[in-house]
């Protein structure tokens, strides 16, 4: 067995766990297999062993490995985790499932403009900024609810709240202000929580979980 997909299975028993251990089943928790940085011939044993849902941090890297592997297997759900350019909007609907990383009106306004010229609806979660952190996209917790009725003005869909929290700080307040937010707006998806920490975030209510170096090892360097 390949190690990559011997360490999806381990993930894939810890999150079943969590889920469980939190009052949920565990097919209530979406596994994003975070391939950024790992070349489609590293990412296939994967795809092979069942895993169907990805999440990608740039939408030129995506354009290089998941055309092919769309055709190969029709059934994906790709996901874009990381900021996304306005002028890059058009790239991104037509390839990803989900943009994770809606974080501004600019973008917004263009995700709008671009949908409705295609018709081409992905699904779309707003990155909350939940450390205030100056050098980190995301909407402010403070203006989430404006910026989210400036996207039901534009005619947009919101499906959920996404957050990554500050590296220096505890996780769980963060996952524990994003889920309330959720609920407040009444946005059934939490994506929240990567490598080391995916099991706190389920047990605070995350829907999708955002792995990658735990399954894949190291990255590689740039």
């Amino acid at each position: 067995m390949q190690a990559p997909v011997a360490r999806w299975q381990e993930v894939g028993r810890h999150i079943a766990r969590a889920a469980v251990e939190s009052g949920r089943a565990a097919a209530q928790v979406t596994l994003v297999c975070v391939s950024k940085t790992y070349e489609a011939e590293v990412i296939r044993p994967v795809l092979a062993a069942g895993q169907r849902v990805f999440g990608e941090n740039r939408v030129q890297e995506a354009q290089s490995k998941w055309p092919q592997l769309r055709r190969d297997y029709p059934d994906i759900e790709l996901h874009l985790i990381g900021p996304l350019q306005s002028n890059k909007v058009a790239a991104a609907i037509e390839l990803f499932d989900v943009i994770e990383t809606l974080d501004r009106p600019k973008l917004a306004e263009a995700l709008a403009a671009e949908c409705a010229r295609t018709e081409k609806r992905p699904q779309l979660y707003v990155q909350v900024n939940t450390g205030a952190e100056p050098q980190k996209a995301g909407v402010l917790p403070q203006d989430l609810d404006g910026f989210l009725q400036l996207c039901a003005e534009l005619g947009l869909k919101i499906t959920g709240l996404m957050c990554i929290p500050p590296v220096d700080q505890l996780a769980s307040p963060h996952f524990a202000m994003l889920n309330q937010m959720a609920k407040r707006h009444e946005l059934p998806v939490l994506s929240m929580g990567m490598s080391s920490d995916f099991e706190l975030a389920i047990q605070l209510g995350a829907t999708h979980v955002r792995v990658g170096s735990a399954i894949f090892g190291a990255r590689p360097k740039p």
